[in-house]
C-alpha cells in the first residue's frame, strides 16, 4: 500500500511537470503559428504516457538503482579496495556509453561532417573511453577529499586550449558531446555511486564529495573528441562517404505497432542491460554479497525499463514530432524574437519534465536535510537551460564563434566558484549534464539544425551544433546563483530549522509537570520543554566501577551518582541478620536523555562483558517529572534531532545553531550569565 501511494504521489508530480510544455506548444501553435496541429489527439494520448511513464520510471529508480548502485558504494568502501572501485567506475561509464543511442546518432553524423575522416564507430569508444575515465577520476577524488573545483577549472582551461587548436567542423560537436553522454539511466546509478562513496568513507560529507561524477562525465568528452578529431584532421584524408540526412523537415507522428513495441522494450533492455551484468559480476564476484531483496531490486529495474519505454513511447507519439515541425516552422518566420522566445520556453519547459533532473533534485534534497529545496533547483537548473538555448539560438543566427560564448561562460563558472557555497558547487557542475537528456536533446537538435539550415550563410553540419552545450553551461551558473541567494536569504536545513524552534520553544514553566526543566550549560537559566528521560543503572564489582564510568562517558554520559550496594543471593538470607560483611559492589545511578540510554548502556556491556563472561547487571526504566538536571544544548540538540538521514553532518550544524542561539541570548541581554560565552 505504501508502495501505491508513493506511486500516485509520483505519478501527480509528473502530470504537474508536464504542464509547462503543453502550455508552451499550445500558445506557439494557435498564437503564433495560429494554426491546429495535426495529430492533436496522439499527442494528447502521448503525454498521458510519458506522464505514467515518468512515475513508473522514478518508482524503479527509488526501489531498484538507487538502492543497488549506494549499498554496493558502502560495501565497496568497507571491505573493497580503492583498486576495485575505480574499475568499477570507468566500467560504469564506459558500458553505459557505449550503448547510448544518442551517442550511435550523432556518431553516425560526425562521419559525414568529418567527410570520412572520423569513423563512427571509433568515434563511440573514444567518447565512451573519456566518460569511463571521468568516473574514473571523479571516484578517485572521492576517496582523497580533493575539492572538486579544482578538477574542473583545470578541465576547463583544457577544453578552451585544446578548442584553438581544433578544427572547426570538430568543435560545436565536441561540445555537444559532452551533454549526450549522459544518459536517463546513467546519471542515477552514477550519482547512487558517489553518494554512497562519500557517506561510507571516514570525512566525507555526501552533499560535498558525493555529487561531482556527472560533472567529470560532461567534461572529458570535451577534450577527448576535439583530441581526437586534431589527430584525425592531420592524419586522415577525406574521402567520400554517403552523406547522412542532418536537416529539419516537418516530422509525421510515430505509428505504434505490435512489432515497434517489442523492438522499443528491446532497445531500453539493450542499454539497461550491461549496467545490470556489470553491478552483478563486482556484487557477486567482487564484493562476494548477496544483494539485499534482490526479488524487489529486481522488480525496480523491472519498472525502470517499462517506465523508460513508455515515457520514450509517449514522447514519440506525438511531442517528438509536433515540437520538430514547430521548430521548422518558426525558422521559417521573419521575426527572430520569436524564435528566441520559442528557444527560451521550449528550453525550461523540457527541463522541467526531465527525469535524471528530477532524480538528482530528489536525491540533494534529501541528503542536504531539505536546506536544497528540489522544486526550486529544478526551475532554476530550467531557467539556466532556457538562457543558454535562447542565447545559443542568438549565436546562430549572428554567426559568431561558439568557443567564445563557451570561454566566457567558463569564466563566469569559475568566478562563481570561489563565491558559491561549498555544497552547492558539486551540485551545480551535476546540473550541467542532467539537462541534456531523453526530452530536452531532440527538441534542441531540431531547433539548431533548422536554424542553421534556414539562415543564409550557416552550415547545418557546422552552425547546427552547439545548443546542447550551451544547455549544459548555464545552469551551471544558475544553480550556483541559487546557493549563493539561499545563502544571502538565511535558508536552513531541517535539523537547524527545528533546533531554532528547540530554543524559540523552551520556556521557562518550571510548574508545568508536563514538561521537564533543565538548566542549559550549567548556566542559572532554566529551560521546560517535551523531553524524554530514563534512568540508567548499572550494578558491578567495585574493582570495575571506574571502568564502568569511563565506558559511559565515552558513550555520552555526562555524569553519574555512585551509590554502595549490598547484596546476597536468597539461598543466604538465613543467615542475613548474623553476618557483617563489606560490600563488595558498586551500583551507578545515570539520569539520561533517552537518546543516550542505548549508547551508554552498550558501552558498558561491552567494557565489562556483561552479557558473557563478566559480572554485573544493567537495566533503565523511564522517568517523569524531571526537574533540575543540566544538560548541554547539543545533548537537547541530539536528543531532538530527526533520525531520518543520518548522512547529514550534524555536529557541524548544531554547532552553527549553537553559536546562533548564544548570540541571540546575548543580544536579548535576557540574563547575564559569564558561561554563555563558552560552547
Amino acid at each position: 500500500m505504501n508502495q501505491f501511494n508513493f506511486f500516485l504521489k509520483l505519478l501527480k508530480e509528473s502530470f504537474r511537470d508536464l504542464i509547462p510544455i503543453v502550455v508552451v506548444i499550445l500558445f506557439f501553435q494557435l498564437a503564433i503559428i495560429q494554426a491546429v496541429p495535426e495529430g492533436w489527439i496522439g499527442t494528447a494520448i502521448g503525454l498521458a504516457i510519458v506522464g505514467v511513464g515518468l512515475a513508473i520510471f522514478l518508482q524503479g529508480l527509488e526501489i531498484g538503482i538507487f538502492p543497488v548502485g549506494e549499498g554496493l558504494a558502502r560495501d565497496f568502501a568497507k571491505h573493497g579496495t580503492m583498486y576495485w572501485v575505480l574499475f568499477f567506475g570507468f566500467l560504469i561509464g564506459f558500458g553505459t556509453t557505449i550503448a547510448e543511442p544518442a551517442l550511435a546518432v550523432i556518431a553516425d553524423k560526425a562521419a559525414s561532417i568529418s567527410s570520412g575522416r572520423i569513423d563512427a564507430t571509433m568515434l563511440r569508444l573514444v567518447v565512451a573511453g573519456s566518460v569511463g575515465f571521468a568516473i574514473f577520476l571523479g571516484v578517485f577524488r572521492i576517496y582523497k577529499g580533493h575539492p572538486i573545483h579544482y578538477y574542473i577549472i583545470v578541465g576547463y582551461i583544457a577544453v578552451v586550449g585544446v578548442t584553438f587548436f581544433a578544427p572547426q567542423e570538430i568543435i560545436g560537436l565536441a561540445y555537444d558531446l559532452g551533454g549526450v553522454t549522459t544518459s536517463t539511466v546513467t546519471v542515477p546509478l552514477v550519482a547512487a555511486l558517489g553518494i554512497g562513496l562519500a557517506s561510507s568513507i571516514k570525512g566525507r560529507n555526501p552533499v560535498v564529495d558525493g555529487f561531482g561524477l556527472i560533472a567529470f562525465a560532461s567534461l572529458t568528452p570535451m577534450i577527448f573528441v576535439q583530441v581526437y578529431g586534431i589527430a584525425v584532421y592531420n592524419l586522415v584524408e577525406a574521402k567520400d562517404v554517403t552523406a547522412v540526412v542532418v536537416e529539419a523537415t516537418v516530422s509525421t507522428t510515430t505509428n505504434i505497432t505490435i512489432e515497434s513495441i517489442f523492438s522499443g522494450i528491446a532497445s531500453v533492455v539493450k542499454d539497461v542491460a550491461p549496467i545490470l551484468l556489470i553491478i552483478l559480476f563486482f556484487q557477486y564476484a567482487v564484493v562476494k554479497k548477496k544483494i539485499d531483496n534482490i526479488k524487489t531490486v529486481f522488480f525496480g529495474f523491472l519498472l525502470v525499463i517499462i517506465g523508460l519505454y513508455a515515457f520514450i513511447l509517449g514522447l514519440e507519439m506525438g511531442l517528438f514530432s509536433l515540437g520538430e515541425t514547430m521548430a521548422y516552422q518558426l525558422t521559417k518566420r521573419d521575426s527572430v524574437f520569436v524564435i528566441y522566445a520559442f528557444a527560451f520556453a521550449i528550453g525550461f519547459s523540457t527541463t522541467m519534465a526531465e527525469p535524471a533532473l528530477m532524480a538528482i533534485a530528489k536525491k540533494a534534497r534529501e541528503i542536504s536535510d531539505g536546506k536544497i529545496n528540489d522544486f526550486a533547483l529544478r526551475i532554476f537548473v530550467a531557467s539556466g537551460v532556457a538562457i543558454g538555448i535562447a542565447l545559443g539560438a542568438f549565436r546562430i543566427v549572428d554567426g559568431g564563434h561558439i568557443h567564445y560564448y563557451i570561454i566566457v561562460g567558463y569564466i563566469v563558472v569559475i568566478i562563481l566558484t570561489f563565491i558559491a557555497p561549498k555544497y552547492i558547487i558539486p551540485i551545480a557542475y551535476d546540473s550541467g549534464g542532467v539537462t541534456t537528456s531523453t526530452v530536452t536533446v531532440p527538441l534542441v537538435a531540431a531547433l539548431g539544425i533548422g536554424l542553421a539550415t534556414n539562415i543564409d550563410g550557416r552550415s547545418p553540419l557546422i552552425d547546427g551544433f552547439g545548443l546542447i552545450a550551451f544547455a549544459s553551461l548555464f545552469p551551471m551558473i544558475t544553480v550556483m546563483l541559487y546557493g549563493i541567494i539561499t545563502e544571502k536569504l538565511g535558508v536552513k536545513s531541517d535539523t537547524e530549522i527545528e533546533a531554532a524552534n528547540i530554543l524559540r520553544d523552551t520556556l521557562i514553566d518550571a510548574e508545568n509537570m508536563d514538561l521537564a526543566t533543565v538548566n542549559i550549560d550549567g548556566s542559572d537559566r532554566r529551560h521546560s520543554l517535551p523531553m524524554d528521560f530514563s534512568a540508567v543503572v548499572i550494578i558491578v564489582p567495585t574493582d570495575k566501577k571506574v571502568d564502568a564510568i569511563q565506558a559511559a562517558n565515552k558513550a555520552g554520559a555526562p555524569g553519574v551518582t555512585v551509590l554502595r550496594a549490598d547484596g546476597i543471593g536468597l539461598g543466604k538470607i538465613d543467615n542475613y541478620y548474623r553476618s557483617s560483611f563489606e560490600a563488595n559492589d558498586s551500583l551507578l545511578l545515570f539520569l539520561l536523555p533517552q537518546s543516550l540510554v542505548n549508547p551508554v548502556i552498550k558501552s558498558i556491556i561491552h567494557s565489562l562483558h556483561i552479557t558473557t563472561s563478566g559480572k554485573g547487571i544493567a537495566f533503565a526504566f523511564p522517568l517523569t517529572h524531571m526537574k533540575g538536571i543540566s544538560l548541554s544544548r547539543h545533548d537537547i540538540f541530539v536528543n531532538r534531532k530527526d533520525h531520518k538521514n543520518p548522512d547529514i553532518d550534524q555536529e557541524e550544524l548544531m554547532k552553527k545553531e549553537e553559536e546562533k542561539v548564544v548570540e541571540k541570548i546575548k543580544e536579548a541581554a535576557v540574563v547575564h550569565d559569564p558561561n554563555l560565552n563558552h560552547k
